[in-house]
């Protein structure tokens, strides 16, 4: 197939990627089964459209993402692309024993042909619900988390293992298969509190930043470059790191500005009822959300219309092609280099998600490609 070329009169610039990101919510059971195929065939198309990545999150006993465990459902999606990188936004490592994910992701590392991204975070801010159904709480979950990070990365590249740690005692002959990608395939981190930027900067470790609204990404990027450099990284590795880090949108293409409002106001509307809905029903009494992470799509003590008008204004990419063009380059601008698309989301149909990616691959993708290339 020819590459597409930009339309006349699109934005033109350097380089960017973009990223598929499904939370795609799956209303009722009956709907389940419809809803997980109508995510992997989303996933497959964003390939054919020019996406670089394919981002899969990780929610559990809701709907709230359709196919609830990434791990098999990347296995399926490695089945049915070849170019295109998969990755995890995140794992819930809370949540996970890190042998048994040491041996899923060698595999999916060997079934992907070496296409794996591992995105790691200790487990939802929000769902308390999803510690509490594996027997644990979130209290402990970041200090759960540094531990089973070092027995993932030492499972994978230690002949023998062992580890005696707070949480896991491990003793282990080695994981076969081994990952394709070595010493083991790239671990990124989601990261929200500034801080958490510098010290991921001095690792050296590939940071997504969720919903961050643009107005603060120049501070981010610049607190994550001072961790790159007081890291010692060299030039390269610094450039490829600052071009890797991302932020998260809500994307929808429509033909004209005013469907696609129409259109994102209900999705969102009703994603925002869910969420709230679950988390009130679900969580216990006595669990309080850290405020550092509380803003006014968060909050339940917002009204709904005021939520959804903060996420829309400051973490959405939606209107016509033109416009959604103009709004990436706005992002690249600020010295971003990876958007992380959210393209189904709350009541928005398959069909519409759908046809808002052909959009976004046809009229808006190319004109962020290296004409030279």
């Amino acid at each position: 197939m020819p590459a597409r070329q930009p339309r006349r009169g699109a934005v033109q610039c350097r380089t960017m990627k973009f990223g598929w990101m499904t939370l795609s919510l799956s209303p009722t059971p009956a709907e389940d089964l419809a809803s997980v195929h109508q995510q992997l065939d989303q996933g497959v198309f964003a390939e054919a459209m020019g996406f670089d990545y394919l981002w899969l999150t990780e929610h559990n006993f809701t709907g709230e993402c359709a196919y609830a465990d990434p791990i098999p459902f990347a296995g399926a999606l490695a089945a049915r692309t070849s170019r295109v990188r998969i990755g995890f936004a995140v794992i819930e490592m809370a949540l996970h024993h890190p042998v048994r994910l040491a041996i899923q992701l060698a595999v999916l590392d060997n079934l992907s042909r070496g296409r794996l991204e591992v995105g790691i975070g200790r487990g939802s801010t929000y769902n308390e619900y999803e510690y509490m159904a594996f027997g644990l709480r979130s209290d402990d979950s970041r200090e759960r988390m540094d531990e089973a990070i070092e027995v993932l990365t030492r499972a994978w590249t230690e002949e023998p293992f062992v580890h005696h740690g707070k949480f896991f005692s491990v003793r282990l002959p080695s994981i076969r298969p081994r990952p394709v990608q070595k010493p083991h395939p790239p671990i990124w981190r989601s990261v929200i509190a500034a801080e958490s930027l510098v010290e991921c900067g001095r690792a050296g470790i590939p940071v997504m930043m969720s919903r961050v609204a643009n107005a603060r990404i120049p501070e981010r990027l610049a607190r994550y470059r001072e961790g790159l450099e007081a890291g010692g990284h060299d030039i390269a590795t610094q450039r490829h790191l600052l071009g890797d880090a991302s932020v998260w949108r809500f994307l929808y293409v429509a033909d004209s500005q005013a469907q696609a409002e129409d259109d994102v106001q209900e999705a969102t509307l009703h994603y925002r009822q869910h969420m709230h809905h679950v988390r009130e029903a679900y969580n216990p009494p006595d669990f309080r959300v850290n405020a550092a992470a509380i803003n006014p799509w968060m909050d339940p003590a917002v009204s709904h219309a005021a939520g959804v008008r903060f996420v829309l204004e400051t973490g959405a990419l939606y209107g016509t092609p033109k416009r959604v063009a103009e709004q990436i380059a706005a992002l690249r601008d600020l010295g971003l280099g990876h958007v992380m698309c959210q393209a189904s989301w709350g009541g928005l149909t398959h069909a519409k998600a759908m046809a808002s990616l052909r959009r976004f691959g046809e009229h808006v993708v190319p004109a962020f490609r290296d004409s030279s290339a």
